[in-house]
């Protein structure tokens, strides 16, 4: 775990140049407890093995640790920086309390120097409440105890420091924020710095390795500049390029200096479309909800984080749902090096009230001063399926107010992405009309998919408990527009067993992109979670039993759509012979059109595509973002057999650029609980 002890916690506003970790061990003792009896390791919450605690249920705790400033940092000012705690945190420096904060998801730091006693060691010591009832607290899928109203898909808590701890040195004048954004033509970069201290002070900015420089005083603790770029190169899932800032301040005190980086591209909503540096986007998500099997919230070591993005893009998504969690901000780092799109949103409450509603939005401008600068970042969300607004935002104007005040602090912050004010159903004031589906018919699931892009309906069952549904409305109050918005289902999903969850992944993901009008989707989810069984690998990340499913080519950029009602795993389609006719349709969703052959291959049932595939067969082609008309597949079962997976693959210029696959049953005897036109 020594990487992550020693990878920078902070690469959006980068003082690496000088700062010293305090990851590792720190003395640790329950508030109960006499004396400093245990250790535990920094950046891992007590419950976890990971942090050689594992203590449950525990509600206040203090960690010890002695310190030492490097002797170069003479003359400046000394501060020491959290990057989470969950959930209130009190800190001294040799018996000096020095910060207090609120909130287990957001950073914060403390000017230590006034605290510090000559040269040697200096003792850190830190207080942390965890409060068994989270209900009113932002805390996101962690359990508490009375429980929430979604405790049966919350996991173990995570308490105390969770992120990387550190000291960093700088001058009494400092940069506080640099923000950067693109500029409207994306060929310059706007640069906002936040300046604090008590001097007069002038900020440099550089395009590291350019020649562009700009010169700007700071006037009232701001310094506004814009940087041009010569032959700008946007940001994009297949060109991530960076563009790196470095920025330094002079003033009386001393040099300060800060780096930062963003990406060229803009995200738009335009009409029911979204559309990435003016080129139709669409989203092709999975969600992450941020956990690891030893290490709870906190990812075992920095390349963790990288790896899952990497899965991601594996299995064919271009964007990840990072779930109800500020992640640790290297994460963030890694889409946007990598290219991933990312659709970020804060922890959830429990509960309706004025505390609860403040702790939410507490987390909302610290969100935005510490990610905003991602080119990576296309989306911010905010509550989540009416957690923590009673599921009752129809019911009450107070919630209906909560949420679009919610919406309206995040977009003064950032009005340059589309931001979810609910995401789910019960929209109040929304750039982006997403809503979360979970049906294990697959005939029903087609066709309330339909009725909803089709516009016949209007909502759809949701089941809140075991024997409880509800019918919930896209719109939670009448001021909401029901046409006019990108539509996204943002979480959906079936099946007990991985066979049936990949079943479910291929059929229904393959409905979705039969309507031109989605704008996405977003599917749950990249791996299993403790008691949660719902992902394509395993918590461990390993692969599971798909039968036969390849996730990449289910999300492929072109795939094929079949015009089937499967039935059941193993039997999608069931016929009286051995020959059978399949349409096809291709959807497509690239920059040009696509057109080929064509060609089958049989396997046995949950066989895996073959590499090599039978004659061409009937020609097909689809233009960008509308879906082909059908083309009649015909092909007879291997003689012999009974049963076998029909492969479709799509040909183009002799490369497969899309497949599906259709199990064919010549047994037609009904299939218990199976039924097609439910």
């Amino acid at each position: 775990m020594e990487e992550s002890i020693m990878e920078y916690p902070r690469p959006h506003f980068d003082r690496s140049h000088s700062w010293s970790s305090l990851n590792g061990e720190w003395d640790f003792r329950a508030d109960t407890e006499p004396g400093w009896n245990r250790t535990i390791t920094v950046p891992f919450a007590w419950e976890t093995p990971a942090s050689g605690i594992e203590a449950h249920w525990l509600p206040v705790a203090w960690y010890r640790r002695l310190v030492t400033v490097p002797a170069g940092w003479a003359g400046q000012r000394v501060v020491l920086h959290f990057g989470a705690v969950h959930h209130e945190a009190t800190v001294w420096v040799n018996d000096v309390e020095v910060v207090k904060h609120r909130g287990g998801y957001t950073p914060f730091e403390a000017d230590i120097t006034d605290a510090l006693r000559g040269e040697g060691p200096q003792e850190v010591v830190v207080r942390v409440c965890a409060p068994l009832d989270k209900r009113e607290l932002a805390h996101g899928k962690q359990r508490s105890i009375p429980r929430d109203d979604y405790d049966g898909v919350c996991f173990t808590p995570s308490s105390g420091i969770w992120q990387s701890v550190w000291l960093e040195a700088r001058p009494a004048t400092y940069v506080a924020g640099l923000k950067l954004r693109p500029s409207a033509g994306l060929d310059a970069i706007e640069v906002e710095a936040r300046v604090a201290g008590p001097s007069e002070s002038v900020l440099h900015l550089t395009l590291r390795g350019t020649d562009t420089t700009v010169e700007v005083p700071a006037v009232e603790g701001v310094a506004r500049a814009v940087l041009p770029v010569a032959g700008p190169r946007l940001w994009s899932p297949d060109d991530p390029h960076l563009y790196h800032v470095d920025a330094r301040l002079t003033s009386a005190d001393g040099t300060d200096e800060v780096a930062a980086y963003t990406g060229l591209r803009r995200v738009e909503v335009i009409g029911e479309d979204l559309y990435l540096n003016g080129r139709r986007l669409f989203v092709r998500g999975v969600l992450d909800q941020g956990y690891w099997p030893r290490t709870g919230i906190t990812a075992p070591d920095d390349a963790a984080l990288r790896r899952d993005i990497e899965l991601a893009a594996a299995a064919g998504y271009n964007l990840v749902r990072k779930h109800l969690k500020l992640e640790d901000p290297r994460f963030v780092h890694h889409a946007d090096v990598l290219g991933m799109l990312v659709w970020a949103e804060p922890a959830s409450t429990g509960r309706f009230s004025a505390e609860s509603v403040t702790a939410f939005e507490e987390q909302i401008a610290p969100m935005v001063e510490r990610d905003g600068d991602s080119p990576a970042i296309v989306i911010w969300g905010l509550y989540n399926e009416e957690w923590g607004l009673d599921w009752d935002i129809p019911g009450d104007p107070a919630k209906q107010q909560a949420t679009a005040r919610a919406y309206e602090l995040l977009k003064a912050l950032d009005p340059s992405r589309p931001a979810v004010d609910n995401s789910g159903w019960t929209h109040v004031k929304t750039d982006l009309l997403d809503w979360h589906y979970y049906d294990e018919s697959a005939a029903s699931w087609g066709r309330t998919v339909a009725a909803l892009m089709d516009g016949e309906q209007d909502d759809f069952p949701v089941r809140l408990g075991p024997d409880y549904v509800v019918r919930k409305k896209l719109a939670g109050s009448p001021s909401q527009p029901l046409r006019g918005l990108p539509n996204l289902n943002s979480e959906y999903g079936g099946g007990f067993t991985c066979v049936e969850r990949a079943w479910h992944l291929r059929w229904q993901t393959q409905e979705l992109r039969r309507h031109d009008r989605l704008a996405g989707y977003v599917y749950t989810e990249m791996y299993d979670i403790e008691h949660e069984s719902a992902g394509l690998l395993d918590f461990e990340r390993r692969a599971k039993d798909l039968a036969g499913v390849n996730p990449a080519d289910v999300n492929a950029t072109t795939t094929l759509v079949l015009d089937v009602v499967p039935v059941a795993p193993g039997r999608d389609l069931l016929s009286e012979s051995r020959e059978v006719t399949v349409p096809v349709r291709v959807s497509h969703h690239g920059s040009e059109p696509v057109n080929g052959h064509l060609h089958t291959a049989w396997t046995p049932v949950f066989g895996p595509a073959p590499d090599a595939f039978g004659a061409a067969g009937p020609w097909i082609e689809a233009k960008p973002f509308l879906l082909s008309g059908p083309a009649e597949v015909g092909a007879a079962l291997p003689a012999g057999w009974t049963s076998g997976r029909l492969h479709i693959a799509l040909v183009s210029d002799g490369e497969i650029v899309a497949r599906s696959a259709v199990d064919v049953d010549t047994h037609t005897a009904p299939v218990i609980g199976d039924d097609p036109a439910a």
